[in-house]
């Protein structure tokens, strides 16, 4: 691992927090795209960010590392910056898909970062639902990565706005 953060004290409360830079940093969302894949056995997901510059960069290395995560050629549905109320309705829309939403808070130079991640079901990940998995994945080194060319996943925007009909 190239950059290794206390899993104990970084992944929790439904995903990863952290202070950037210093606690986490860009690698941690690739991980987290890969391992969600893996632990959720997902072919789809969805992720959104809340605008904020380094949630944007961070999105794009979640998707990144979800994209190319073992065998599961996961499609990802990226859509952008977003609230986490429309992240939740377009994941009921998709049919149940696994999803993160990335958020920043707190000071320019240091702000938090949270990478929130949830089931199949709109639930946020726990220990009892594939957190612990994920903390262990990471903290042994074992993030997953492409088996070949094949099984890279694809990425694509959303740009569907629902409407009052299509709602959750």
């Amino acid at each position: 691992m190239l950059k290794p953060i206390d899993a104990d004290a970084v992944i929790r409360a439904g995903g990863a927090v952290g202070e950037y830079p210093g606690e986490i940093h860009e690698g941690v969302a690739w991980w987290f795209g890969a391992c969600l894949v893996v632990t959720q056995k997902a072919r789809r997901i969805a992720v959104a960010h809340d605008g904020h510059p380094i949630t944007a960069e961070f999105a794009h290395r979640f998707y990144r590392g979800a994209a190319n995560a073992q065998h599961y050629a996961c499609s990802v549905r990226f859509l952008g910056h977003q609230t986490e109320e429309r992240l939740l309705k377009t994941l009921a829309y998709l049919n149940g898909m696994p999803g993160a939403m990335l958020t920043a808070n707190g000071a320019i130079g240091s702000p938090m970062v949270h990478i929130k991640l949830f089931n199949s079901h709109g639930i946020v990940l726990d220990d009892d639902n594939g957190l612990s998995e994920i903390r262990r994945l990471i903290a042994e080194d074992c993030v997953p990565i492409p088996v070949n060319a094949q099984a890279k996943g694809t990425i694509e925007p959303w740009h569907h706005q629902l409407t009052e009909g299509e709602r959750a």
